[in-house]
């Protein structure tokens, strides 16, 4: 595989697990693309890691890369003061 190849099919792969992990989380998110697609990319970096060390698995697969993801997500908006309210909750 290229470099080239490489990137591209991180960057996709970057932006299905972002996607997915905002879905996850209710509420606006005001993030370009750019930053779901990092933001996917550390879900699928730290998951791996994580799989490594806890398992010693090669990769993190989709569902631990999202779950990792959506925990990133949920750090960010808590450290922006912001609450994480379920989806039948009333304001």
């Amino acid at each position: 595989m290229t470099l080239l190849a490489y990137l591209l099919a991180l960057v996709a792969i970057g932006l299905v697990v972002g996607a997915l992990a905002r879905l996850a989380l209710p509420g606006p998110d005001p993030m370009s693309i750019p930053a779901t697609i990092a933001l996917g990319v550390a879900g699928t970096f730290a998951g791996g890691i994580v799989m490594r060390l806890l398992f010693d698995a090669d990769g993190a697969g989709i569902v631990v890369s999202v779950a990792v993801a959506t925990l990133i997500l949920w750090g960010i908006r808590r450290s922006r003061g912001e609450r994480v309210r379920p989806y039948n909750s009333r304001r």
